[in-house]
């Protein structure tokens, strides 16, 4: 089964595609009656840029892939291009298997190294012979804005993290930290700046004694606090009193549940404890990476369902 993020780049793709169709087959159509003349190839071109507004280059390949015409752009005739091979570029692969039209994944551009896409066009004579090929590439950042903001399913997952602090694990413990021994106290005053004080994103550093916050009023910028503010409730007032928002995924009531788990879960055992964990209140995930260095993220209740030692089995 395809994932979420997969499904929103193939619908973006599919618009792309339906969109360019239909001039692409008519600027071939077009090239046909000139081919293979260079001059009145590259003049069809520079006409074609008008029905291709967000296009960056357009230019014709023979049926080996090679070029016959310069790189045509908005600021001009690209001469330097004529004569490319293009023949082993990864955007080729399905035009030279026979598709008709192909839309590249996105790759790294060669000239300006940004993520860019081709769209290959196949060209067919008059008695159904391949020609060769007309290619458009898109820089991304120009195309035009219609894609839907991804959105992050809500499910378990699970991502190893470095090899070389897994294969030390077994000749670590735990060391106990500032935070370790204000524990109750810092639980308690992150508890009332999320649900009291609009901070919507707290994300724990348990080993390293901080934790940083994201707050409703200023969310494009964090907070980082050591454990000498952390463990002192004038933080508090450091912070405006914000009702806690209606579309929350987390309750208010189980904000402490989830920190009191956190807290468990360091303690849980010696040589494999949490050494950070992290909530956010609107899309209802947590976060945690253990002392080998692998990290999970799940939903809140299921979060709060599992036993403490789910992780270690």
């Amino acid at each position: 089964m395809k994932s979420n993020l997969q499904e929103s780049i193939d619908r973006q793709r599919n618009i792309l595609k339906g969109w360019l169709s239909a001039s692409l087959t008519h600027i071939a159509q077009d090239c046909t009656q000139a081919w293979p003349q260079r001059m009145a190839l590259e003049a069809r071109l520079i006409a074609g840029m008008a029905e291709l507004p967000y296009c960056k280059y357009l230019y014709l390949l023979d049926a080996e892939a090679h070029q016959i015409t310069s790189n045509i752009s908005r600021a001009g005739v690209m001469e330097a291009h004529y004569g490319r091979d293009r023949s082993h570029r990864p955007y080729m692969v399905e035009a030279m298997a026979g598709n008709p039209l192909s839309l590249s994944d996105a790759y790294i551009s060669q000239n300006v190294r940004r993520p860019s896409l081709t769209a290959v066009q196949m060209i067919h004579g008059d008695k159904g012979e391949l020609l060769g090929y007309l290619g458009a590439d898109f820089d991304l950042r120009e195309l035009p804005a219609t894609q839907a903001l991804y959105q992050q399913p809500g499910q378990w997952m699970q991502l190893k993290g470095d090899p070389a602090i897994r294969a030390g694990l077994f000749h670590q413990e735990r060391a106990v930290s500032p935070m370790d021994q204000q524990m109750d106290t810092v639980l308690h005053i992150i508890n009332e700046l999320i649900t009291i004080h609009g901070v919507f994103h707290a994300k724990l550093h348990f080993s390293s004694s901080r934790a940083t916050f994201w707050q409703m009023n200023d969310p494009y910028r964090f907070r980082l606090h050591g454990i000498n503010e952390l463990g002192n409730p004038d933080l508090c007032l450091a912070y405006p009193r914000v009702d806690y928002p209606a579309d929350a995924a987390i309750p208010a009531e189980a904000v402490i549940k989830i920190l009191h788990c956190f807290r468990d879960l360091r303690y849980m055992d010696e040589t494999i404890y949490l050494r950070s964990g992290l909530l956010n209140i609107f899309n209802g995930m947590v976060g945690l990476t253990f002392s080998c260095d692998g990290s999970h993220y799940m939903p809140w209740q299921e979060f709060l369902d599992k036993k403490v030692d789910f992780l270690t089995s």
